[in-house]
């Protein structure tokens, strides 16, 4: 929990407000240079703009590729699990394949008539699945895993965020460090998507809906799946009792314990299938939007490009990685995430400057009223 808690929704916010304020309060264009205005001044359309839009592209495609290879992994090994497809590269390379073939379909279909009808799809096979888990289940688990997660995560959040003097080097490391790479190799991604849907939006109601809504629902998430495998490890029942060979395999391990397994496993394999073609699409989008100065309306082409680019890098890193495939994933996001944690820190600051700008403004006018 705590890597899906409050610290990644801080980084997107951090991204989609400056791309909100800047776009929407001093008519910039809706790209990540126009967050380095108050910095660089009218230099942020010059060469140094060139390599702040750069760096977002190259860290989104990278957290684009990352996400698309770990869930291909996740989807091979649930379609070996239910219908004993071996869960190979060819199978990984596969599902790749298809799942960017029907990115190509959503992404020339455009926002409504594609990445909204997936991203609808997604969302109500996710509460079916959701709301299985926790009925299915022993509900009152639930109940009582939820209390345990938001006690855990107010009690370890803090300690956990502290690099100094650790000795669990291999949490922190493996999954600490790959984590928040993860987090901000997206962050230009879906920033400026929230930024997108978040116009007339005060910022404390930005804010607000941004650091809360999310965090309580992967918190309802994690309680009922990260719970009940927990719980079933716990109390000796079955293949997770012995711990977790295959990651990817360990959801449809949990599913296996409750009942209509097979229903079940598939649902999940075609929500990871939709919430990877979801993310493909839209990325693609946003990259578009980047690489194009702001533009929302940028050719086909330019578009198709980027979706076949990130299914390329996602396939090449697996069949690169080999047995370490995992490995070859998580230094792609964290290759591309360390320098664009850099650009974050700076817009840390020039949001700063700009919102204290902004509050200079409405001072003047209100003292010339």
């Amino acid at each position: 929990m705590y890597h899906w808690g409050l610290h990644p929704w801080a980084i997107y916010g951090v991204v989609a407000l400056s791309l909100a304020f800047f776009a929407y309060n001093k008519g910039l264009p809706l790209t990540i240079r126009s967050c380095f205005y108050p910095l660089l001044g009218d230099r942020v359309w010059g060469w140094p703009g060139d390599v702040i839009d750069t760096l977002a592209v190259l860290a989104t495609i990278f957290g684009l590729a990352t996400s698309l290879g770990l869930g291909a992994q996740q989807a091979a090994g649930g379609m070996e699990f239910v219908f004993g497809i071996p869960s190979g590269l060819g199978s990984q390379v596969a599902i790749i394949f298809g799942v960017t073939v029907v990115a190509l379909v959503s992404v020339l279909r455009g926002i409504h008539g594609g990445v909204k009808i997936l991203s609808n799809l997604n969302m109500l096979l996710a509460l079916i699945l959701l709301l299985f888990v926790v009925f299915a289940g022993n509900i009152m688990a639930f109940f009582g895993n939820l209390g345990q997660t938001v006690l855990g995560y107010f009690q370890y959040a803090l300690p956990l965020s502290n690099p100094v003097g650790r000795e669990d080097d291999v949490f922190y490391y493996s999954w600490t460090i790959f984590f928040w790479a993860w987090w901000i190799a997206w962050s230009p991604f879906v920033g400026m998507f929230i930024a997108r849907v978040s116009y007339g939006r005060t910022v404390r109601e930005f804010l607000t809906a941004v650091l809360i809504v999310p965090v309580v629902v992967s918190t309802i998430w994690m309680s009922a799946f990260g719970g009940s495998g927990v719980d079933q490890a716990r109390d000796g029942v079955g293949a997770l009792a012995d711990g977790i060979g295959d990651s990817s395999l360990a959801l449809f391990q949990m599913l296996e314990q409750l009942p209509m397994t097979q229903v079940t496993s598939f649902l999940a394999i075609v929500l990871v299938l939709v919430f990877f073609i979801t993310s493909s699409d839209s990325g693609s989008l946003v990259i578009d939007t980047i690489t194009s100065g702001g533009k929302v309306d940028a050719p086909t082409a330019q578009r198709v490009f980027w979706v076949i680019a990130e299914s390329t890098i996602a396939a090449v890193l697996l069949a690169v990685g080999g047995a370490a495939a995992l490995n070859a994933l998580q230094a792609g996001a964290v290759s591309t995430g360390l320098p664009f944690a850099i650009v974050l820190l700076l817009m840390c600051v020039s949001l700063t400057k700009g919102l204290h700008h902004e509050r200079q403004l409405l001072k003047l006018q209100s003292q010339t009223k």
